[in-house]
C-alpha cells in the first residue's frame, strides 16, 4: 500500500483527482446558492405582479416556486454529477499520458544509470523528446560516453604499462641469469644495460605514483615569487646532452629581463620535463627544439615549440587526458606512459595556469604552451608602468 503511494505515476494521478473533487465540490455548492438567491428573488417579482393585477396570493403559487426551485436544483445537480464524472475520466487520462511521457522515461534514467554505476558503460538511452527530461537523456548519454572512452583507455593502459613493466624486467632477468651462469661477461657495458632498465622501471612507477597524487589532490603545491628564466635555463642544460646525442637542437628564446612568476619550482620544472622529454620523442634527428617566453600585464606565457611529427587536429583536444597517446607503437617503443600530459595539465591548474597544444598538422610540428601568473608586486609593478606611459 505504502509503496505504490510513493511512486510518480500515482502521485501525479491522485493530485488531478483531488484536483478534480475540489472543483466538483466547488461547483456543487455555488450552484445551490446561487439558484436558491436567484430563485428566490424572481419568484416575488413575477408572482407578485400577477397577484396585484388579480389580487390572488396564495398557498399554491409558493409551491409551484419551491417545486421550480427544486427542479432547477436537480437539473444543475445531474450535469455536474455527469460533468463531475467527465472530468473524473479525463484525469485519468490524463495522468496517464502524463506518467507515460515523465515517469517511464524517469525509470529509463534510473535504469540505465545503474547499468552504469556497475560497470556497463555501454548502456545508452532512447529516448525522443525535446524537453527537459530528453536533454537530461542525452546528459547521461555523454556522460556514459566519457566513462566509456575514459574506461577503454584505462584497459589501454593496464596493457602498456603490462609492456613497460615485461620488458625492462625480461632484459635484467636475462642478462642476470646470463651473469650467475657465466653465459653473459660482467664489464660495464652490461650493467649499463641493466642500469638503464631499471631506471625506465622507475621512471615509469613515478610517473604513475606522479598522477595518482595529482588527481587525488595530495601533490602539494607551494606557490612563491620565482625567477622563470633560471627555471627554465637549468632544464635546458639538463636536456642539452640527450638532445644532442640523438642531433636534435636545443634552445633557449627568453628575454633578458622576465618577471618573476607566483609558482612552485619544482612543479613547474616537472612540466619543463614533461612537455621537453614529449618534444624529444616525436621530434626526429636534425630537427629543432625552442623554449620561449613573454610576458604580459598578468602573466609569463611559456612555449615548447618543436619541427616534429606535428599532431591532427582530432587529437589536440585530448593530448592533456589521462592514458591519451596519439601513435601508441611510436610512443610503446620509446618508453612513454602517455600520462607525462596528464601530470603537467594538473600541475599547471593547480599553479593557476592554464595549458594547450598547437599545430598546423602532420609533419608541421607542435607548439605545447602553458601561462603562469605574475607575483603579485610584479603584476602592480608592470600595470603601473603601463598606464604611466599611456598617459605620457
Amino acid at each position: 500500500m505504502k509503496k505504490w503511494l510513493h511512486q510518480l505515476r500515482w502521485k501525479l494521478f491522485i493530485s488531478h483527482l483531488i484536483i478534480v473533487l475540489m472543483a466538483y465540490v466547488v461547483l456543487l455548492a455555488a450552484s445551490n446558492v446561487l439558484a436558491s438567491l436567484g430563485l428566490t428573488g424572481f419568484a416575488p417579482l413575477t408572482l407578485g405582479s400577477a397577484a396585484a393585477e388579480t389580487g390572488q396570493l396564495g398557498a399554491g403559487t409558493t409551491n409551484a416556486a419551491l417545486e421550480l426551485q427544486e427542479q432547477v436544483q436537480s437539473v444543475i445537480q445531474q450535469a455536474l454529477l455527469i460533468s463531475g464524472f467527465g472530468a473524473l475520466a479525463a484525469a485519468v487520462v490524463v495522468s496517464l499520458f502524463v506518467s507515460r511521457r515523465i515517469v517511464e522515461p524517469i525509470q529509463t534514467l534510473s535504469h540505465v544509470s545503474r547499468r552504469l554505476a556497475q560497470g556497463f558503460y555501454r548502456e545508452r538511452t532512447s529516448i525522443q523528446a525535446d524537453d527537459e527530461i530528453a536533454q537530461l537523456a542525452q546528459s547521461v548519454n555523454q556522460l556514459a560516453d566519457a566513462l566509456d572512452q575514459t574506461e577503454r583507455r584505462r584497459l589501454a593502459l593496464l596493457a602498456d604499462v603490462t609492456h613497460e613493466l615485461r620488458t625492462p624486467l625480461a632484459t635484467i632477468g636475462g642478462y642476470m641469469e646470463g651473469l650467475v651462469d657465466g653465459v653473459v661477461s660482467a664489464n660495464p657495458a652490461t650493467f649499463n644495460l641493466i642500469l638503464r632498465e631499471t631506471r625506465r622501471l622507475q621512471r615509469l612507477i613515478e610517473d604513475l605514483e606522479l598522477l595518482s597524487r595529482v588527481e587525488a589532490g595530495q601533490l602539494p603545491v607551494v606557490a612563491r615569487a620565482i625567477d622563470l628564466r633560471s627555471v627554465l635555463e637549468a632544464q635546458i642544460a639538463q636536456f642539452e646532452p640527450l638532445f644532442s646525442s640523438n642531433q636534435v637542437h636545443l634552445c633557449l628564446d627568453v628575454p633578458e629581463y622576465l618577471p618573476q612568476v607566483w609558482a612552485d619550482p619544482d612543479r613547474v620544472a616537472q612540466v619543463v620535463i614533461n612537455i621537453l622529454a614529449n618534444a624529444y620523442r616525436y621530434t626526429p634527428s636534425g630537427g629543432t627544439v625552442t623554449v620561449q617566453a613573454c610576458a604580459d600585464d598578468h602573466e609569463v606565457r611559456v612555449a615548447v615549440i618543436d619541427t616534429g611529427i606535428g599532431i591532427a587536429a582530432e587529437h589536440l583536444p585530448h593530448l592533456f587526458e589521462r592514458f591519451y597517446r596519439v601513435d601508441k607503437s611510436r610512443a610503446r617503443n620509446s618508453g612513454g606512459s602517455g600520462i607525462g600530459l596528464a601530470i603537467a595539465r594538473h600541475l599547471i591548474y593547480a599553479q593557476g595556469g592554464e595549458i594547450w597544444a598547437e599545430s598546423d598538422g602532420i609533419g608541421k610540428g607542435a607548439r605545447f604552451i602553458f601561462t603562469l601568473p605574475l607575483a603579485p608586486q610584479m603584476a602592480v609593478v608592470r600595470v603601473e608602468s603601463v598606464t604611466t606611459v599611456d598617459g605620457a
